[in-house]
Order: C-alpha cells, then structure tokens, then sequence
C-alpha cells in the first residue's frame, strides 16, 4: 500500500512539475503577446536602418581573371601510370603561391604606387552615394555642392598623385589637400598648417615633405585626403584582398579576383600584377640560356684579345724571317693541330658549363673530362711529329696555330652566342592570361541589399524578443495572484484596471512621485465598470470575514503609494453605502490625503482638527453626494501625524464611529513609508493590504506583512489592484477573467 501510494505521490509530483514548466513557456510565450507592439517596433526600425544602410552602402565590386598553367616537360615513358598512384601537389597550387609572393605584389605595388591613397573628401553619410550617382556630361564636369558644403567632393572631382613622399613618423598619417585657384594647391598637417604650396606638374618639396600631381580636377576650396602608407603593410593587405584558387583539381587553370569599391583600380591592379607574375614566369624558363649567355659574353673580349695577340705575333715572325712559308708536311700536321685544339676548348667550355650544374662526380662531368685527356694524348702525339720538324717551321707552326685555332674558338663561341640569344628571346613560359581583368559594373558583389533588410529585420525582432524577455526576467512585480497566496495571503478580490477611472483622473498613469486625483467616484459615474463589480465581490468577502473582528472598522494600507488604496476605499465605501449601510470613509493620511478631491469637498474640518481638539465629531464629519455616506477629510496637515494618532482622541474617536455606523473604513498612508497605518491598524477590527499588479514585488508584500505582524497586527486579505488582462497572466490557474454581464435596454 504505501508503495502505491509513493509511486502515485511522485506521477502527481511528476504531472505537476511537467505542468509547471508549460505554464512558464506560455507565460513566456504571454509576455511576447503582451509586447508585440514593442517587438513589430523595434523590428520596423531595424528593417529601416538596414534599408538606410542598403541604400547608402558604397558598392564593392568583383574583377576576375584566368590564368593557365600548363606542365613542363614529360615524364619518364612507362612511368606515367606508377606516377598517377602517388600525391602530388598540383603545378597551380605552387603558382598561386608564386603569383601572391611579397616580390611579384611588391613590383605591383612600386609600379602603380599602391601605397600612395589620394581621396576626395566626401560629405558624411550621403556624401558617397551622391558621388558615385553624379554622371559628368563631358569631361571636366563637376556637381553643384549640396548644403552649401563646398569644401566636399559631390562629384566629378578626380586627383593623379605622381610622387608623395614623407618622413619615416608620418607614415600612415593623414593629410589634407586644398584645391587652390589657377591649378594650384596646398597640404595641411592634421593641425591645419600648411607644408607645401604648388602647382599641378610641378615637383613641390620643402626637404622633408616631397609631392607631384600628374592632374587634379576639383573646384576651389574642395578637400582631397592624402595617406603615404607604409610599403610592407601595403604588400600584405593586397596578399590578403587577391584571391586565387585553382578551378578543379589538376585543371591547372587559376582564378583570379579583387574586390574593391572602385572597378577601374580593381581591373587595372589584376592586371598588372597578372603581367608581372607572367613575365617573371618567362625570366625563369629562359634563366639557363640567360646565364650561359652572360658566360659566353664575358668570354668573347678575351678570345678576340688573343686571337689578336696571336696574329700580332704570327705577322712580327714572318716580318723577321722575310716571309717564310709553311711546307705541305708541316701544312698537314697544322690542321691536325688546329682541329684538336678547337676540339679541346670546345670540351673546355662543356666543361665548365657542367660544372656550374652539376658536381665533379657527376656521370657527365666525369665524361666531359675523360674526352679532354684523349684529345690532349692525341695532341701530344702530333707534338712528338713536330720535334723532328726544323726550328723555323715548328715557330711558324706555331705561330699558325695560335692563330687558327683562336680563329676558330672565337667564330664558335660567336655563334654560339647568337644561337643562346635567339633561344632566349624565344623562350616562352608555362602560364599565360586566359582572360584579362573585367568587371561587372552593374552587378556589385556587396552590399547584398535584400540580404541585409533580411538580416537587420530579423536581428531587430531577436533584439526585441530578448529585450522584452530580460526585462520579464528582471521585472518581479506581482502579476499572479497565486503569488500572493503563496505567502500565506489570502486574495479578498482582483480588481481589473478601469479604463473609465483614466478619465475621472485625467492622465492615464501617475508619473513617478506623483498620485493620480479622481474628480470623482467610478462607483457613482459608471456603476457596471468592471472594477466596481470586483468589489462588489469584495463587499461579499468582507461580510463573512468580519463575523470574528473586535469592531466594525476595516483599515486599508500598501506598501507602497500609488497601488490605488484610496479607489478602492473610496469605491468600497460607495459600494457597501449602497447596500443600505451606513457608512463612514476616513482619510487618515494627513500628509498627502485627496479623499476630498473625488466627493467635492474642501479638505478643512478634517481628523486633524478633531485629534487636536479643535472641532467635534460633528463638524468633522461631512455627508457625500452618495446615501447613507459619510466623509471625514485629513483636515489641516499637521507637523506630527503619528503623534496625533497616538493621541487617547482617536481611540475615542474610533469607539465613537464604531458604534455611529455599520462600517468605518479608514484610508492610511503606505505602511513601508509612514508607522501610521500601524496605529490605525491597532485600533481596527480588519486590516487590508492593497497591492498593485505588475508594481510590488513578492518581497515588498512580505515586508510589508513583517511591518504589520512586528506591531502585533494580523493582516486580514489583500486586495490586487489594477489588474490587466494579458497574455502572460492568461493561462496560469489563478488568471483573473471577468466578463461584462449588462442588462438589454
């Protein structure tokens, strides 16, 4: 059995945890109802500003290019498909790094002096959107400046900087240009001092400050801004704003784009720096002609100075020796030399060719010496042959020699000059411009504009929600009633907020530190009002919780001001008076009492009076325009209220008016700001809390209920005032519902 029992407990506590968190989300869902004019608001003004932003956005706009990067050379044969089984990295990833290296950017960023920004001054906000509309009918034309700004660009306006040059601390810093009269202009410093005066074409420089304008269109008095940045930084910001990618894997072709917010510096820096990348790709595949080139080129002066020794030498000897000839014998060991000398500086220049690329341990290099020493022993052979020879023609032979064979290495190395020169200028790279830079001027790629209203209206009614939600959050104020009787209070009655009471008082709401005034009784001008019904139901209440009270009079207190303590005495009194009761109202707050503002009267022969003596019962008491009604006005506001309620004349007082009338209700101040409602209390039968929806919080009220019990009074009930009829307090089990009932005319 108590298994069962235990097992029915926790499915109840289950159900009922499960049924608390739905109350929660609804009431979450409640307070998003309750603000939905806020929320279609706030989210209104997001899609506005978001439109603004659209509209006024300067458009950034896409220049694209294609490159193609094609293989070099072949593989091994047999090789291909052994090579396909392994990774490699695709020859366009490695050009997309070569095309974006600080040297290829760099020579971009020195030819078209990107490091020089040269602006007109725009107008804020509209300025830019005002320019980039103007349509210049011929050249030259410029806007008529708006607002009387002429110091702005509006459009038209245009400046070439050929040369801008600065000291190394003002890299970065921002100067102002001023278009002068007659071509002229003058830079300002950040102060506003000028650092140079000249004229556009003229080099102008004071030693520190150095500036060139190639062109410079502009009224007089329109500002340009002038920025030499720092060199590196420019470099790395154009790495990062080129993108570069390879269009499918292997394709070998590269796609190329920059985005900026003008199309002509977009295409004009893609190429350039498309240009470069593919000169630089020609240099290095004609690098190796190019390098045995200068070899060669360095090597002909000297050849040519000794083959002209040689014949110097050979012409002096015949001169000597009265021209002697040469004999057939030593005729044929001669061409015999010649040819293994021309033979052997050939190899020579192999020779050392090959070792600029490989090392002496190479195959090739091993062979190329292998085949001098051959042709050195047959050199040497034909040195043996020529001992024997007389001594006037082994002189002449070699003297002949000397000649021919430098003849012939020069005539080589000539034409092998000519022969590198011609591959080098034929020399093409592996990359060439598929497409040239281009952009689409009538589709920006950003703003996207439909995106961003999206975007900022959606983000405007996220905003909202989380506003109102935090503020739910952070706002404890009573809305439930449950909340109330969770503190061991019971809830005599909710009394809806009366829109009929707004106009008795004037102002929809009181501001703060103020009261809202009645200039007259709800309960009298509009009797079916919803409120008035409510107590109505109070009146009932009180009838049953008053069977055990000591006497007769009900003391009604709050917090706090302005939670409607005297509508609902002043109402609760009309109520019971009429019901055939008689009935007195006392204003007991004698600092700050109005009671007499909603019965007409003036707030003289008041409890003020009667406490200190002054005037009796009956010419304190005051009959209202409602039957069976008496009032009892503050009086005149004395320097000590709490004395005067301490005082034995309001004991008798209360004994009096006990005894006088059916029901006494005395309206008090607010028990958190005064002790008096603690006196009052004191000598009341029932005590009444009135609370305000939405304006006490749960710890206010036990305060308050802590204040009364220190005093050894016992709070009889409260009253919820100003109910209001929301989403979020709709769907709890204690929301307030009242339904007009009127009768049929």
């Amino acid at each position: 059995m108590n298994a069962q029992s235990n097992l029915l407990s926790g499915v109840q506590s289950k159900q009922a945890t499960q049924q608390a968190q739905e109350i929660d989300l609804m009431a979450l869902l409640g307070a998003l109802l309750d603000r939905k004019l806020f929320i279609i608001s706030v989210t209104i003004l997001c899609m506005i500003i978001g439109v603004a932003v659209a509209v006024f956005s300067t458009p950034v706009y896409q220049a694209t290019a294609m490159i193609q990067v094609e293989e070099k050379g072949g593989s091994v044969p047999g090789f291909d498909e052994l090579g396909g089984m392994f990774e490699s990295t695709s020859a366009a990833v490695t050009e997309i790094e070569l095309l974006k290296s600080r040297s290829i950017i760099g020579e971009a960023v020195d030819s078209l002096k990107l490091d020089i920004v040269a602006e007109p001054k725009l107008y804020p906000i509209i300025g830019g959107r005002a320019f980039r509309k103007f349509t210049p009918m011929q050249a030259g034309d410029l806007a008529e400046p708006s607002f009387g700004a002429s110091s702005y660009a509006w459009g038209g306006e245009k400046i070439d900087v050929f040369k801008f040059e600065v000291p190394s601390n003002v890299i970065g810093s921002g100067f102002t240009l001023v278009t002068l009269t007659n071509s002229q202009f003058e830079l300002l410093d950040g102060d506003g001092e000028r650092i140079l005066k000249g004229k556009v074409g003229e080099e102008v420089s004071n030693g520190k400050f150095s500036l060139t304008l190639r062109a410079l269109i502009a009224r007089p008095g329109t500002e340009f801004v002038l920025v030499k940045r720092d060199r590196l930084n420019t470099i790395l910001d154009l790495q990062a704003t080129i993108g570069a990618s390879e269009k499918g894997k292997d394709s070998g072709i590269i796609n190329l784009n920059l985005q900026d917010t003008s199309p002509e510096y977009a295409e004009t820096v893609l190429n350039k720096v498309a240009s470069i990348y593919v000169r630089r790709n020609v240099e290095r595949s004609s690098a190796e002609a190019q390098k045995s080139l200068d070899f060669l080129e360095y090597q002909l002066p000297l050849v040519k100075k000794q083959l002209e020794a040689a014949e110097q030498r050979f012409n002096d000897y015949q001169v000597k020796q009265q021209s002697v000839d040469i004999s057939l014998e030593t005729e044929g060991v001669l061409k015999q030399l010649v040819k293994l000398e021309t033979q052997l500086q050939e190899l020579e220049l192999k020779k050392l060719e090959l070792g600029r690329k490989f090392k002496q341990s190479h195959p090739s290099y091993q062979a190329a010496v292998e085949q001098i020493e051959a042709v050195e022993n047959q050199k040497r052979r034909l040195a043996a042959e020529v001992q024997v020879l007389p001594e006037t023609q082994q002189e002449l032979l070699r003297l002949t020699r000397d000649v021919e064979v430098n003849n012939e290495i020069y005539t080589l190395l000539l034409a092998k000059t000519q022969e590198l020169d011609i591959v080098r200028a034929g020399t093409v790279g592996n990359v060439r411009v598929i497409d040239l830079a281009e952009v689409n001027t009538s589709k920006p790629v950003k703003p996207k504009k439909a995106l961003i209203v999206v975007m900022a209206t959606m983000l405007g009614g996220m905003l909202a929600v989380v506003i109102v939600l935090i503020q739910k959050a952070i706002h404890k104020g009573i809305e439930d009633p449950s909340e109330i009787e969770a503190l061991g209070l019971p809830v005599y009655a909710s009394v809806p907020y009366s829109e009929y009471q707004v106009k008795l008082t004037g102002f929809a709401k009181a501001r703060k530190g103020k009261t809202a005034k009645a200039k007259s009784i709800l309960a009298v001008d509009n009797p079916a009002d919803l409120s008035i019904e409510a107590l109505r139901s109070l009146r009932t209440s009180l009838h049953f919780a008053m069977m055990e009270a000591k006497n007769n009079v009900i003391a009604i207190s709050g917090p706090s001001p302005g939670v409607g303590k005297s509508f609902i005495s002043v109402n609760l009194a009309t109520v019971l008076a009429q019901s055939d009761k008689k009935v007195l109202i006392i204003d007991a707050d004698m600092r700050k009492g109005y009671l007499q503002t909603q019965f007409g009267m003036q707030w003289d022969n008041g409890l003020s009076d009667y406490l200190s003596g002054r005037i009796n019962l009956e010419q304190a008491t005051k009959t209202s325009q409602v039957q069976g009604l008496d009032v009892m006005t503050r009086g005149q506001i004395p320097p000590n209220p709490s004395e005067l309620l301490m005082h034995e004349n309001f004991s008798k007082l209360v004994e009096e008016v006990s005894a006088k009338y059916d029901l006494v209700i005395i309206d008090t101040p607010p028990i958190l700001a005064v002790t008096d409602p603690a006196i009052v209390s004191a000598h009341a039968g029932s005590t009444l809390l009135v609370t305000r929806f939405g304006q006490n919080h749960v710890k206010e009220l036990e305060l308050t209920r802590n204040r009364f019990e220190q005093n050894g009074i016992d709070v009889k009930g409260v009253v919820f005032n100003g109910v209001v009829k929301r989403s979020s307090n709709a769907y709890g089990y204690y929301g307030y519902y009242n339904y007009e009932y009127k009768s049929d005319k």
